[in-house]
């Protein structure tokens, strides 16, 4: 851990993340964390994505919601298995000290401003500030980064920046990225959102970490570096009234009641056959699970992408089992659900589809049943 990154004491009698002290390695980062209660999970060491699941936690059609690892105190399914149990903690990390650490953001009450600054092109005008229109005349020359729109957006409501908010903790990113840490004080549940989305999205190239997700924890070390503290608060301070405002205006406010439906791919319409069954029963099952599937476009880690399309991938393929859809129909809609969840990652998604749909053949679904 580089000399920087140091720790001392908080008013708690837990060690926080500052500029002095003595450095903490994985364990007492865990420990810190828990202290403030934010359950943590462990990561893959050198990685910033959970630690894998057992193999009985791959098997097709298996969930978290069904499993039995997270009562006998194993990691797997990631931030479901987050805790703050000393005990759970002191193992997982005792005897697997390369192990990183993630934060489950909504137990932990936590919204966390994950700013990127990747070398990547500029979208459309109408995506670097979602609802807020930016005129032609107006000149982009020069926007690069989340650092910029984040900028841009507090300007515009005539707040500072929150990138350089000294008031809550502020993380760098090994990437060159900053995570800002708010908590949440009033009950609200906010979600999760990926900047880089053409939904659900604050800014450009602006992530937002909330329920449904985690971050990593500062101290934090993986193969590209550090997550690093900066100067300034070491604790989140309480998320800010505008930013808030920001936050539900661009649909980061979960609701209550009952959400609307949720889009799905346009094949998904068309792929009821009329074999047996009620059509809009079977319409209503596949729109449930492909909406799951592809809202995990919404969050570019941290959703469980992958137990969610094989969860959807079994249940479909019930549906093909009872003589209600062809099975190369519901390849077709699984694979291109998957793409728009996650672009670019077919060769991932196909076996997942494959074995999902393979065990779920096995057992006839009646729509309705299962989902």
């Amino acid at each position: 851990m580089p000399a920087e990154l140091r720790f001392s004491r908080s008013d708690s009698g837990q060690r926080s993340p500052c500029a002095s002290g003595a450095a903490l390695g994985s364990l007492g980062t865990a420990r810190w964390c828990a202290s403030n209660a934010w359950p943590v999970h462990p990561l893959a060491p050198g990685r910033k994505t959970p630690a894998a699941n057992c193999g009985a936690c791959r098997q097709p059609g298996h969930t978290a919601a069904d499993c039995r690892c997270l009562a006998a105190g194993r990691w797997c399914h990631g931030f479901h298995a987050a805790t703050c149990d000393p005990e759970r903690i002191d193992t997982w990390w005792g005897a697997n000290p390369g192990f990183g650490v993630g934060v489950a953001c909504g137990p932990a009450r936590l919204v966390v401003i994950d700013v990127d600054a990747h070398l990547t092109e500029a979208p459309t005008r109408d995506r670097v500030l979602p609802g807020i229109a930016i005129g032609e005349h107006i000149d982009l020359t020069g926007l690069a980064n989340g650092f910029h729109t984040l900028a841009v957006l507090a300007a515009l409501r005539s707040q500072p920046t929150p990138a350089e908010d000294t008031s809550t903790l502020r993380v760098r990113t090994p990437s060159g990225g900053l995570h800002i840490w708010y908590r949440i004080d009033d009950g609200r549940r906010w979600l999760c959102s990926a900047g880089s989305s053409t939904g659900r999205a604050l800014a450009w190239q602006v992530d937002v970490r909330a329920h449904g997700g985690y971050i990593v924890a500062p101290g934090t070390t993986t193969n590209a570096g550090t997550y690093t503290p900066l100067a300034g608060a070491h604790e989140p301070a309480p998320l800010p009234a505008w930013l808030a405002l920001e936050l539900q205006r661009t649909g980061h406010l979960h609701a209550p009641a009952v959400p609307a439906p949720r889009p799905v791919p346009p094949r998904a319409k068309q792929a009821v056959i009329a074999a047996g069954g009620s059509s809009d029963r079977v319409q209503r099952t596949l729109h449930s699970v492909l909406a799951d599937v592809t809202a995990c476009g919404q969050v570019r880690e941290g959703a469980g992408f992958s137990s969610t399309l094989n969860r959807a991938a079994y249940t479909i393929g019930g549906l093909v089992a009872a003589g209600l859809l062809a099975r190369s129909e519901a390849e077709r809609i699984l694979g291109e659900a998957a793409a728009v969840a996650r672009p670019g990652q077919e060769r991932r998604a196909a076996p997942i589809i494959q074995s999902g749909l393979t065990a779920g053949t096995q057992r006839p679904l009646s729509p309705g049943s299962r989902s």
